[in-house]
Formats: C-alpha cells, sequence, structure tokens
C-alpha cells in the first residue's frame, strides 16, 4: 500500500515536472518568433532605405554626405550579427535616416513627389510595425523571465536575461528590454 502511495507521488511529480519543461520549451520558442519578427521588420527597412534614398538624390544631389552615411550605416546593420553590433548599427542608421528628412524638408517639390510620400509612408509603417514587434518581444522575456525565476529548475531552457545575451540572435537588452 505504502509503495503504491509513494509510486503515485513520483509520478505526479514527473507529470508536474515534464508539464513545467515542456512550458519553459514553448516560451523559448515564443521567444525565438519574437525575434524573428523583429528581424523580419529591420530586413524590411533595409529594403526600403536605397529607393528612398535614390528618389532624393533626384532632387537634393549635393547632400552626397547625407547619402554615403546612409549607405554606410545600412551596411553595418545588415552585416551585425551581434546584439550589441546590430543595436549600434541600428541607432546609427536612424539618426541616418533623421538626417535624410531633414534634408528633405528644405525641397518642396521632393515632399510633393508621390513616390517619396509613398516610400516615408511605408518606412512609417515598418517603423510602427517595429516597435510592435519589440513590443511583443519584450512581453514574451518579461513572462519567460518571471516563469524560470519562479520554477527554479536546472534544465529550464528560456530566454532569460542571462541566456539571451550570451544568443548570437537576439537583441541587446537592458533589463529585460530590448534596446
Amino acid at each position: 500500500m505504502f509503495g503504491i502511495i509513494f509510486l503515485a507521488i513520483l509520478i505526479v511529480i514527473a507529470v508536474v515536472l515534464v508539464g513545467m519543461y515542456n512550458s519553459l520549451v514553448q516560451l523559448r520558442v515564443h521567444c525565438d518568433s519574437a525575434w524573428s519578427d523583429i528581424d523580419v521588420q529591420l530586413k524590411r527597412r533595409h529594403d526600403l532605405i536605397p529607393n528612398l534614398v535614390e528618389t532624393v538624390k533626384g532632387y537634393a544631389a549635393h547632400e552626397k554626405g547625407t547619402f554615403e552615411n546612409i549607405a554606410k550605416f545600412r551596411s553595418q546593420a545588415m552585416q551585425a550579427t551581434t546584439p550589441e553590433g546590430k543595436a549600434a548599427a541600428e541607432n546609427q542608421l536612424t539618426g541616418a535616416l533623421k538626417s535624410l528628412f531633414a534634408v528633405a524638408e528644405n525641397y518642396p517639390e521632393l515632399k510633393a513627389s508621390e513616390q517619396f510620400t509613398q516610400l516615408q509612408k511605408s518606412l512609417s509603417q515598418t517603423e510602427d510595425s517595429l516597435q510592435n514587434s519589440r513590443s511583443y518581444y519584450n512581453q514574451v522575456v518579461r513572462i519567460s523571465t518571471q516563469r524560470s525565476s519562479h520554477s527554479r529548475i536546472a534544465f529550464s531552457p528560456t530566454c532569460s536575461a542571462s541566456s539571451l545575451a550570451s544568443s548570437s540572435r537576439s537583441p541587446r537588452r537592458t533589463g529585460n528590454r530590448w534596446q
């Protein structure tokens, strides 16, 4: 009788541990999926930039330094492999794009161009999608970190701050947030 109760308790414990482990693995998959969403939006952004630069070049050919900076920073952002490198390159690219839009403000005929307006709208939509992807990623990481700290299982494969910091697919993080 005692053996049956002991065996039942062991089975319940094993089922709970397997369930917790599977839950943590599922969270890891969600983290990877959320990061993939960010990566897709960054690639879309990188694809829009050359068209935008070419459109502006037609109106402001003497702004060569701005165009060169955008091309350089875009290339660095596309080639970055580490989270820190990717974050730094994306920040530089964002700054260069701001200067491109500042240049565009000086050319009313450019602002009136249908192609420029469409590209600017597409880039804005991509930035919004990127922000939504980052928010979702932060939420998944927060949940995963909370569950992994509550589970206290040595084999928890979650996307906690320590595991993400060592992953080459993950962004640069401060605490539980993507930067």
